[in-house]
């Protein structure tokens, strides 16, 4: 197999590393900004991390309910860049109005549309990977968009982090330091996507009707119908709504739930930072490893292995134990969500991509939405913030069991 990326594959690379720019500020600012809004208001910890988790599941639900429909849209011919774009648009354009808002309220609205159409780029994006490679190279180019996601999303962050911890020697407040991280994070979204909208082609398609709206609702329903053809696919894809539950749980509640047990905000950063070191070469190797070894097996441990991570968090109270979290986390992020992307492009009809990737995000949105709403509900009913961590564990024991009878269905891999 040549091992050199072709222009396309490059193109579609780089995408992940402008948009992991937004999700590393989702990981890791934005959660102390908004925290640093919320005290202003005079709202408890437990409060905030409840209304910074509902926040992440509105913007999830919206997108589960929108997803398939577009996903089935972009499979008709010429669809899928122009929706693509658009939900870029949409979301950079949010992105750099986020510090505008001088309350907590109006800055969550803003952040549910700044991420609403991140996700939503994601669903089209996830789907082109069919287009931009080959099948047996699908595994090393999913994992090395996320690997060097990861350590690109790196730059606009450190740019952003000098900024704001040295704001005040910089002659800005806070809030201009924010403003300006803001606006670099979604330039360097915006920048890292032309490449590929440059170069795309739809190459997978289903042939154009008159009504794509209407008609994307009769083929979402048609799929849904004739899941027994398909029982591979969606008895993954149900496996794969409990155990990327905790996956994005995690990654979006990390920061928030160690600045609610009061630990220190410059360390959870540069914790987070070191995740991002250490995803990158993980991935890497996640995707060699998917050319020795049999895919499923990798993919299962990494399921076992986020169980084990979630329920040390139950346990987190010290800023080393969220250092351990960080590291253990970036070693198998990239990983699972590489090569679930990648398996489940391989198990699904070609031509219909986009249609299968939005019930792909529905699940993955689903997760996230149960996740979140878990930890935030268990929190707040128990005063706990541990205990609220700890109840997603759950999901992984479920998806275990799932992943295990999918990997024994017949199917097209």
């Amino acid at each position: 197999m040549k091992t050199k990326y072709t222009k396309l594959e490059r193109n579609w690379v780089l995408y992940d590393v402008g948009n992991s720019a937004f999700t590393m500020m989702v990981s890791t600012l934005i959660p102390i900004y908004f925290n640093s809004l919320a005290e202003a208001d005079g709202l408890s910890s437990t409060n905030y991390l409840a209304y910074w988790g509902y926040s992440i599941s509105i913007s999830t639900l919206i997108v589960m309910i929108i997803g398939p429909v577009l996903g089935t849209i972009s499979d008709n011919r010429g669809y899928k860049k122009p929706i693509f774009l658009a939900s870029v648009i949409i979301g950079v354009a949010s992105c750099l109005f986020l510090g505008l808002p001088g309350n907590w309220l109006m800055f969550l609205v803003l952040f549910v549309l700044a991420r609403t159409a991140y996700d939503a780029s994601l669903v089209f994006y996830d789907s082109m990977l069919i287009d931009v490679t080959t099948e047996e190279r699908m595994d090393r180019v999913s994992s090395s968009g996320y690997a060097w996601g990861y350590i690109g999303s790196c730059i606009p962050f450190i740019a952003s982090l000098v900024l704001v911890l040295k704001a005040g020697s910089l002659g800005l407040s806070s809030k201009k330091a924010m403003i300006i991280a803001f606006g670099i994070t979604g330039l360097w979204w915006l920048i890292t996507t032309v490449p590929l909208l440059k170069t795309y082609e739809q190459v997978n398609y289903q042939e154009k009707v008159n009504h794509p709206f209407s008609e994307s609702f009769r083929h979402l329903g048609k799929t849904i119908r004739q899941a027994k053809h398909e029982k591979k696919v969606f008895i993954f894809l149900l496996a794969f709504f409990f155990y990327i539950d905790g996956v994005y749980t995690i990654i979006s509640m990390a920061t928030a739930y160690g600045k609610a047990l009061g630990l220190d905000s410059t360390g959870l950063l540069l914790a987070l930072l070191v995740t991002q070191f250490v995803a990158f070469p993980c991935a890497i190797f996640f995707g060699i490893m998917s050319q020795k070894h049999n895919v499923e097996k990798l993919i299962l441990i990494c399921i076992i292995s986020y169980m084990c991570i979630s329920i040390f968090a139950y346990f987190l109270a010290h800023q080393w134990q969220f250092w351990v979290l960080a590291v253990w986390v970036g070693m198998f992020q990239g990983g699972i969500q590489a090569l679930s992307r990648s398996y489940f492009t391989k198990i699904v009809p070609k031509d219909r991509t986009g249609e299968f990737f939005g019930l792909y995000d529905i699940c993955g949105k689903g997760a996230a939405i149960l996740g979140t709403t878990i930890v935030s509900v268990v929190s707040q009913l128990t005063g706990s913030i541990n205990k609220g961590v700890g109840m997603i564990s759950l999901m992984f024991v479920v998806s275990i069991f799932l992943f295990i009878k999918a990997t024994k269905t017949p199917g097209r891999n």
